[in-house]
């Protein structure tokens, strides 16, 4: 049990880096001696310290590190990145008993990190709250796993299932509360994806004015670059690709990607996505491109706010979740908002 109480606190550490790490992995770290945390840490941003190296900088007396418990909630790396290997920083610090909540299954560490250890007289124990580590870098095992980012998928409707007019006119569905949240989510997700049908009618900025924290990288399908110049989307103020069939270019801040397969968009634009390292891609419309990867199966989870009150008299249908288990409803008044999870594979 004690295990668990410290990796639980590590995992709660790692949480601290949700949106700043990408496309590194959330790690959280706590060194353990005699039952008492003498040192914690986690990674805070790409290219800082990594968990392991903030936790044993914040031990006082380094001669306790011998005889501590060191719990991380990812194996640690075993090769020379950003940072150099906190495998070795361990071993060099007199670290004896290390316990790792999940295998890294990055091929450049996948189990050399725990070799490491092993073959410096360390003792490891591998697996404690392992499914909850999981959950909490579920984007880093599916970007590695399924080969292509992490896809969430967020629309609001109407109490009659509506998530647009009939005209495609702009209509605020969802309340103040679920608008901030939006903005709290995009802070969280590497990328931001829309249709030219809501960067058209909607002009959104893709960014988080309602939350501190990280402007995603925008991302946008416009096949046949019809969508004029002025909206915000092309105004450079921050990473934005234009998924297109017309041509390849790089602007500042601006990149045309020229699609080669008008059969397989959606996959081309996943594979170019995690060839760009993003791990986590969320979809905020419209309807078209959300069915479209619904009917594909491309995605992962989906948020939807469905108001209590808000009706149109006529629109366009929100779409319907096939494969997708109900998780949660919360009541964010005046909306509810539904987590579904798609089990149809393991991520």
């Amino acid at each position: 049990m004690s295990d668990e109480r410290y990796m639980r606190r590590a995992l709660d550490l790692a949480r601290l880096g949700n949106g700043f790490t990408y496309p590194n992995p959330m790690v959280g770290c706590v060194v353990v001696h005699e039952g008492q945390i003498i040192g914690e840490g986690w990674h805070r941003a790409y290219g800082g310290p990594h968990a392991e190296v903030n936790a044993l900088a914040a031990v006082e007396d380094k001669s306790l590190l011998p005889k501590s418990r060191v719990y991380v909630t990812l194996e640690p790396c075993s090769h020379f990145g950003k940072t150099p290997p906190c495998a070795d920083l361990l071993v060099n610090s007199g670290v004896k008993d290390v316990v790792i909540c999940n295998t890294d299954p990055n091929p450049l560490v996948a189990g050399r990190g725990i070799k490491k250890l092993f073959e410096a007289g360390a003792q490891v124990k591998v697996g404690v709250l392992e499914e909850e580590g999981l959950e909490l870098n579920k984007r880093f095992f599916t970007f590695l796993s399924q080969k292509r980012p992490f896809i969430l998928l967020k629309w609001a409707e109407t109490a009659d299932g509506f998530i647009a007019a009939a005209d495609y006119k702009q209509e605020q569905i969802s309340g103040k509360l679920a608008q901030r949240l939006v903005h709290k989510w995009r802070s969280e997700e590497q990328a931001i994806l829309i249709g030219s049908r809501t960067a058209l009618y909607d002009n959104p900025r893709l960014n988080t004015r309602l939350w501190t924290g990280r402007n995603p990288l925008r991302v946008v399908i416009d096949k046949n670059l019809l969508l004029p110049q002025h909206l915000h989307l092309f105004d450079k103020s921050q990473p934005t690709v234009v998924y297109n069939y017309q041509k390849q270019e790089e602007q500042e801040s601006l990149h045309y990607v020229q699609l080669q397969e008008k059969e397989l968009m959606l996959p081309q634009i996943m594979q170019d996505l995690h060839q760009r390292n993003v791990l986590s891609v969320m979809v905020e419309g419209g309807t078209f491109l959300l069915e479209s990867l619904l009917q594909a199966n491309l995605w992962d989870e989906a948020l939807v706010f469905k108001s209590l009150h808000k009706t149109l008299p006529a629109g366009i249908k929100a779409p319907g979740i096939a494969y997708g288990q109900l998780q949660n409803v919360q009541t964010l008044s005046p909306d509810q908002l539904f987590h579904y999870r798609n089990n149809s594979f393991n991520n």
